[in-house]
Order: structure tokens, then sequence, then C-alpha cells
């Protein structure tokens, strides 16, 4: 490949057998990372730096993928955990709350806060019962938190600075995160929804030294 500026390939993180908690991803997400890993390391020339989100999942699939690409004789530094991948930032009584899935499951998070307090919120409940919970986020225009824009935004801050110049700088970035983020830079870049993302797959965005961006769906384009 001729491109001389960053490539970001922008991944799911794999596989979880639910969202509850900080939960670990599955055996065959942990194959399929490292078959993952291999196949970066076979189209691109690297070397490679590989971030992750600060979950379980995403450090344990960022651990795979950096485990396949050595396999395959990359140079590979990382994992390494970016604040920039974490979930969408969400508020509740001053509180920042994850993306449950339940009015229990929020109020745990809150000092203080019952279940039952959760059924007068304006946002979270409604949340709660959408068939797709993120797509009702990203169309959303005043959720309690980041909204999809500042989500894309703070994507775009983040892949910009991987072109500063640096002693670590690496020409191929390998970022593990969570499909919240990985549909609102969709959203951004390439004007519609793409819906929830497969296990390990997003978006390759490629970053020149002006700080132009270009993004394209990873795999192919469904």
């Amino acid at each position: 490949m001729s491109f001389e500026g960053i490539r970001l390939y922008l991944l799911r993180h794999g596989e979880v057998e639910s969202h509850r908690g900080d939960v670990p991803i599955t055996a065959a997400a942990l194959e399929q990372s490292l078959h993952v890993g291999s196949h970066l390391a076979d189209v691109e020339r690297g070397p490679f730096l590989v971030l992750s989100g600060e979950t379980r999942r995403a450090l344990q699939t960022a651990e795979s993928l950096s485990g396949g690409l050595r396999g395959s004789g990359a140079v590979v530094v990382g994992p390494v955990v970016s604040h920039a991948l974490r979930n969408p930032d969400m508020y509740l009584a001053g509180v920042r709350v994850n993306m449950v899935s339940s009015a229990e499951a929020l109020a745990e998070q809150v000092p203080g806060m019952s279940p039952g307090d959760v059924d007068g919120l304006a946002f979270y409940p409604q949340f709660f019962v959408e068939p797709d919970r993120i797509g009702w986020w990203l169309r959303h225009e005043d959720p309690p938190g980041e909204g999809a824009a500042a989500i894309a935004e703070r994507i775009r801050v983040f892949a910009r600075s991987l072109s500063d110049p640096h002693p670590t700088r690496r020409p191929v970035v390998v970022a593990v995160t969570h499909s919240p983020l990985l549909r609102a830079a969709a959203l951004q870049a390439l004007g519609r929804d793409i819906g929830e993302p497969p296990w390990i797959s997003g978006l390759r965005l490629e970053v020149d030294d002006s700080g132009a961006i270009t993004t394209e769906i990873f795999p192919g384009d469904p």
C-alpha cells in the first residue's frame, strides 16, 4: 500500500456473552482476534501501535490482536490504554455512568439512587426499551452526556493527533473500542448509520500529514 500517512484501524472489541459488567471476551473471540492480527500483519508493512479502551473486553481483544501481529513477525508497540477510546461519557446526578441496559444497573452506579428513581428520568427509561439502544442514542438530539456529534469530534481529534511528530509514531495504528464510537464516527464521515458492527470490525481511517481524514468500512463495505 502506497499511503504515506497514518492508517488507523478503529475496531469493535471481540464477542462477549453479555454486556452486564466488565466481562471478558469469549474463547472464540480470542481466536478471531489472533486471526485479525495475523491478517493485518499480512496486508500492512507496519510497524504497529496497538491502542485499547479501558474495559476488559477491549483490552483482551487488543492483547490478542497484538499476539497475532507478533506471531506473524510484525513489530508492535502496545497495547496501550487510550482514554479517547472509552464509551460515551453519560451523566446522572453529576455522576459519570456507563451505557447499561437496565434501571438496576444504572442505579447501582449512583449513590442513593434506586431503580424506581430511574423511571422518572427523561432519557434512560426509553433507552432501556429500545431494540437498538445505540441507534436511538445516535439519533437523540439531547442525551444526558456526549451525543453522536461529540463522539465523532472526539475520534476526529484523536485520529489527527496520531500524525503528530513523535519518536514512537507508527504508520499503522490498531485501536480497539466500542460500537457507539464506531457508529458515531461513521455517521459523520459516511453520512449513514452503519448499525452494530460485527465483532472485531469497524472502520479504516487514513490521516495525511495535513490532518485530512478519509474513512471506509473495514473489512469491506457491507
